[in-house]
């Protein structure tokens, strides 16, 4: 994979990071609240539809080579827009 796709990959995680925080934001009551199998089968439906959504545009980019520096930047996007809308 030449430095270009790296890069474009990397920069793709991290947006989809910020992106997945948005939708759980956006989602939290219908994920976190609730009666327990509700919750339960919407977790599990919400987060299989993003991993396939991460997936499948990763796919699209790189051939779906998962590295774990795209995760961590994933995680880092996820964390950064979560820190940034509690101090809003």
């Amino acid at each position: 994979m030449n430095l270009k796709i790296q890069i474009i990959s990397m920069l793709f995680s991290f947006l989809f990071g910020i992106f997945l925080s948005f939708l759980v934001n956006l989602n939290y009551r219908f994920l976190f609240l609730g009666k327990s199998i509700r919750k339960c089968i919407c977790n599990l439906v919400f987060f299989t539809m993003m991993g396939v959504i991460y997936f499948f545009i990763l796919k699209g980019i790189n051939d779906a080579i998962i590295h774990y520096y795209f995760l961590l930047l994933l995680l880092l996007g996820f964390y950064l827009y979560f820190a940034w809308k509690k101090n809003m």
